[in-house]
C-alpha cells in the first residue's frame, strides 16, 4: 500500500513538474512575444520621430526620451562625434556631469569597445565603489553599458545607459539594447540627412532668395502644415539671349524678376531660386486652379517690365583686328523685357517634394512643350 502511494506521489510530482515546465515555457514565449511587440512599438516611435517636422536636435532628444521610457533605464546619454569634437546631443543626466560623459572615449576601458564595435558593461560590487569614469559623483550610477555608434562603418559617437544599482544589467539580454541601438542609428541616418540639407541652404547672390535646399528642410515643415499645396516652377526663357547681349544685364533681370515676384506674392508662400533661370513658388494650402489664375496675372505683369542697363553700369571691349589688342567700344543704354514660362502641379503632404520638382523641371526644360503659357501637370 505504501509503495502504491509513493508511486502515485512520484507520478503526481512528475506531472506537476512537466506542467510547471510547460507553464514556464509559455511564460517565456509570452515574454518574448511581449518584447517583440515592445520593440515593434519602439521602432514605430523612432520612425515617427525621424519623419516628424521638429528640428534635428529635438529629434535626437525625443529618440532618447523613448529609450528612457520604453526600456525603463535610469539614465541615457547620446554623444555624437563630428570628426573633430564630441558633443552630447541628448541626456537626462545633470549638466554638471556632461564634461565627463562627453570624454568617455579617452578612457582605455572604452577605447577597446570603440575599436571592436562591441558594447562594454561595467559595474561596481557595493555602494562605496564608483565607476571608472566617475570623478565628483558617487551615488548616481553604479552600473553602465557603453555602446559605440556606427553609420555605414563610420564611427559617429556612442550611447551610454546607466543604472543606480550595482550589477543591475548582469542578467539583461544585451541583444534587446542592440536592437534599440540599430533602430536608433536608422532614425539618426534620417536625422543626419535632414541636418545636411539644412546646412546646404544658402542665400542666392543676385536674387536674395533661399536656395532649393530650403524646400527639403524648413520649407517642407511649412508646406506640410497643409494637406495639399500648389507648386509652381517658372523659367526666364529668354535669359540666354539676354546674356549674349550682356552678362550684367542678365544678372539685373534675375534681380528685378526676383524682387517683383517677391513683392507680388504673400509672405505665407515660399519663393526660392531653384537653379539658374528657374525659380519655384509654393502656394501653401492653395489648389492649382486658384494658383493658376494668379500666375496668369503675375506672368502678364512681369513680362511688361522694362529692365534697363545704363551705359555707366557696364563696359564693352572688342579686339582691334590689326593689333589684336582690346580697344574701347561706345556704350549704349540697353533695355529688355523678360519672357517667363510657368508650369504648376500639386504637392500632397508627406510625399516627396523632390519628385514633384523633378517632374516640373523635366516639363519646363522639354523643348516640345510651350512653356510660354501656364501649364498644369
Amino acid at each position: 500500500m505504501a509503495i502504491a502511494i509513493i508511486i502515485i506521489l512520484v507520478f503526481i510530482i512528475a506531472v506537476l513538474t512537466i506542467y510547471n515546465m510547460s507553464i514556464h515555457r509559455k511564460i517565456q514565449d509570452f515574454q518574448n512575444l511581449h518584447q517583440k511587440v515592445t520593440n515593434l512599438n519602439i521602432i514605430q516611435d523612432f520612425i515617427n520621430i525621424a519623419g516628424s517636422d521638429i528640428p534635428v536636435d529635438n529629434k535626437i532628444k525625443e529618440i532618447n526620451n523613448v529609450i528612457i521610457e520604453k526600456y525603463e533605464v535610469k539614465y541615457s546619454t547620446i554623444v555624437i562625434f563630428d570628426g573633430a569634437n564630441y558633443t552630447i546631443r541628448a541626456s537626462n543626466v545633470d549638466r554638471k556631469h556632461w564634461d565627463t560623459l562627453s570624454s568617455l572615449h579617452e578612457l582605455d576601458i572604452f577605447k577597446d569597445s570603440i575599436e571592436t564595435t562591441n558594447p562594454k558593461y561595467i559595474t561596481v560590487n557595493n555602494e562605496r565603489e564608483k565607476l571608472p569614469y566617475q570623478k565628483l559623483e558617487f551615488g548616481r550610477a553604479k552600473s553602465a553599458v557603453f555602446f559605440p555608434l556606427y553609420i555605414d562603418n563610420v564611427y559617429i559617437g556612442y550611447w551610454l545607459i546607466e543604472s543606480g544599482t550595482p550589477h543591475d544589467f548582469d542578467n539583461i539580454d544585451i541583444t534587446v539594447f542592440e536592437t534599440a541601438k540599430e533602430n536608433m542609428i536608422s532614425a539618426m541616418k534620417s536625422v543626419n540627412y535632414q541636418k545636411t540639407l539644412e546646412s546646404l541652404v544658402r542665400k542666392d547672390l543676385y536674387s536674395g532668395l533661399d536656395s532649393a535646399e530650403y524646400l527639403y528642410g524648413e520649407g517642407k515643415k511649412k508646406v506640410d502644415q497643409f494637406i495639399s499645396s500648389a507648386v509652381c516652377m517658372f523659367k526666364i526663357t529668354n535669359i540666354v539671349e539676354i546674356n549674349k547681349i550682356s552678362r550684367e544685364l542678365g544678372n539685373k533681370v534675375i534681380t528685378h524678376i526676383s524682387d517683383f515676384i517677391k513683392r507680388s506674392i504673400s509672405d505665407n508662400y515660399i519663393f526660392v531660386r531653384y537653379m539658374g533661370p528657374k525659380f519655384v513658388i509654393v502656394f501653401c494650402g492653395i489648389d492649382t486652379n486658384s494658383a493658376s489664375e494668379f500666375i496668369n496675372e503675375l506672368k502678364e505683369s512681369a513680362e511688361k517690365l522694362d529692365i534697363k542697363l545704363y551705359n555707366e553700369d557696364y563696359s564693352v571691349e572688342e579686339l582691334d583686328s590689326s593689333k589684336r589688342t582690346p580697344k574701347r567700344k561706345r556704350k549704349e543704354n540697353i533695355s529688355v523685357s523678360p519672357t517667363l514660362g510657368f508650369v504648376i502641379s500639386t504637392y500632397y503632404k508627406g510625399t516627396g517634394m523632390e519628385t514633384v520638382l523633378k517632374a516640373l523641371e523635366s516639363y519646363i526644360d522639354d523643348e516640345n512643350h510651350n512653356v510660354n503659357e501656364v501649364n498644369s501637370i
